[in-house]
């Protein structure tokens, strides 16, 4: 776990500047005190982390549950007689990982998540639109259309232009998140190649440095930022104050079915979104790994009761620092998990350092994270798949952007799953396999005459399963509908399968292809999508 160290260290500090701000924006949108969002950034990367058996996957406090959370704190009658619900929504996640629930990971379809994480990347981008000019009061990480402020994200965004056009927008936040937007490109399309150094030290770190140093300089001057547009972290006075932010459920609650039926709401909810999350890094993550979801919902179950215990925000695996972390180089847990403990020695130790750094600089930080997303290149990929893929992926987005993120995963999958039943009505064959013979290690797949996301998981379990040093012969000779989700898991498994030794042979109606290196290229001469 510390072989990758190199990678995860510097990873870990763009992961705690990024999460920073969302801890404290999701507590303020969820009506919570502002600790509770770092205990539950604090246990999902050190708990979370140490027990999730995702590499690069990075959980904490989400902006998916900020409305729920909200609600009920009012009627439950206190934050105290929430976190019972807490603690009850984690302890039903460790049943659902117990019992194997987390299957149903594998089975949203491929346009859905990459719907899911444009759709997040493009509302990160116009949410810190606002922020990079130092004039929005919407907290960092509420990700909602329909703001706490009143607002919605597209008349912020008005705001913020009729702002710039007339001027009255922060001159010394936007002097500073230009200067930070400067640094990180330079960081990461010039420096980053120039030296081991700039690899080590990331732009983001550099850039909070230098956002920090403008604060103080012009803290007097006619480019000072307001304290409204600055980081808030709570600074206690002493370490007894400090003990004091923890907050302990009113277990005698425990009894009542408002408490029980939140409970149950945060419980499927987050591991919905946790399942999602999933799905999503380890599409993004450029080394293929497979992240086991029953053990994920396992570690989120725990993760969630110890924060219900001491006074944190339910916890989910999140997308945005998951994303954040890729983007940064990080290979393993470890990276998480540090990023946990930067967490909770900051707040300890340095929250006034913390309270100078301004929320612009963080919002440039978001503003690149947001763009890789949603680069411009992925709508032009997923129209050229076709309408069945377009569709639920363009619903999934705008779904997402003037919605919320459970509202627009929710649409994309109706969407998604209409479009399969259409191509299931006109044919309703489905996966099979042959016999093997283990001896030789020679293995034989037959895919049906039509193959589609419902067979993903049986599909990605024969294929990782496959011994070492072996043989697969895969015969799609009667295929005559492939679905783009699973000519994408045979496409990672080319990649693994090299590492692993395995020699493929692929049968077709064209002829045979030993080892191929595109299967995507193969299925589009084929006809198959």
């Amino acid at each position: 776990m510390f072989k990758y160290l190199k990678n995860d260290l510097p990873a870990s500090i763009v992961v705690f500047f990024v999460a920073l701000p969302l801890c404290l924006g999701i507590a303020l949108a969820s009506g919570a005190p502002l600790f509770s969002g770092l205990i539950a950034g604090i246990i999902g990367g050190i708990v979370v982390g140490s027990l999730s058996g995702s590499n690069i996957g990075v959980s904490g406090p989400a902006a998916g549950l900020a409305a729920i959370v909200l609600t009920a704190i009012g009627a439950l009658g206190g934050y105290e007689n929430f976190l019972v619900a807490v603690v009850i929504g984690g302890a039903i996640q460790l049943l659902l990982g117990f019992l194997r629930a987390g299957i149903i990971g594998y089975y949203f379809p491929s346009s859905v998540i990459k719907g899911m994480l444009t759709g997040i990347g493009i509302i990160i981008i116009l949410k810190q639109i606002p922020h990079f000019f130092g004039m929005d009061e919407d907290p960092q990480g509420d990700f909602a259309f329909l703001q706490i402020d009143g607002e919605n994200t597209l008349t912020e965004l008005l705001k913020a232009i009729n702002a710039l056009i007339s001027g009255n927008i922060s001159i010394g936040a936007t002097t500073i998140a230009i200067m930070a937007m400067f640094i990180l490109l330079l960081w990461s399309n010039v420096l980053v190649k120039k030296g081991k150094i700039f690899q080590l030290v990331q732009g983001p770190l550099v850039a909070v440095v230098v956002g920090i140093i403008f604060y103080i300089l012009t803290k007097e001057g006619s480019l000072s930022i307001a304290e409204s547009h600055l980081v808030s972290v709570p600074v206690p006075e002493d370490f007894n104050t400090f003990l004091g932010q923890f907050s302990f459920p009113n277990f005698s609650a425990i009894t009542r079915m408002d408490v029980w039926i939140t409970g149950f709401t945060i419980a499927i909810v987050a591991s919905l979104e946790t399942l999602l999350c999933v799905e999503a890094t380890d599409k993004l993550d450029p080394h293929k790994n497979v992240t086991p979801t029953n053990r994920e919902l396992l570690a989120q179950g725990t993760g969630n009761i110890i924060s219900g215990f001491i006074g944190g925000l339910p916890i989910t695996q999140v997308i945005v620092r998951s994303s954040a972390n890729i983007q940064s180089g990080g290979r393993t847990k470890m990276s998480a998990i540090i990023h946990g403990f930067f967490l909770l020695i900051s707040v300890i130790l340095i929250p006034k350092l913390l309270n100078m750094i301004p929320l612009s600089v963080l919002a440039a930080v978001l503003f690149i994270v947001g763009f890789k997303l949603a680069k411009p290149s992925t709508f032009k990929t997923m129209f050229s798949l076709g309408w069945k893929q377009w569709v639920p992926f363009i619903v999934t987005v705008l779904g997402i952007v003037f919605i919320d993120l459970l509202w627009g995963i929710g649409l994309g999958l109706a969407v998604g799953i209409t479009v399969i039943l259409i191509k299931s009505f006109q044919n309703s064959h489905f996966l099979h396999k042959e016999g093997e013979d283990v001896d030789d290690g020679k293995i034989k797949m037959t895919l049906a005459e039509e193959v589609t996301f419902f067979n993903k998981g049986a599909i990605l379990k024969e294929l990782d399963n496959l011994p070492p040093d072996s043989f697969l012969e895969l015969d799609v000779s009667k295929t005559r509908y492939l679905d783009n989700d699973i000519i994408e898991i045979l496409e990672d498994f080319a990649f693994k399968a090299k590492e692993r030794n395995i020699d493929i042979k692929l049968v077709s109606e064209r002829g045979i292809v030993e080892n191929p290196d595109s299967y995507i290229e193969f299925f589009k001469l084929n006809k198959l999508k």
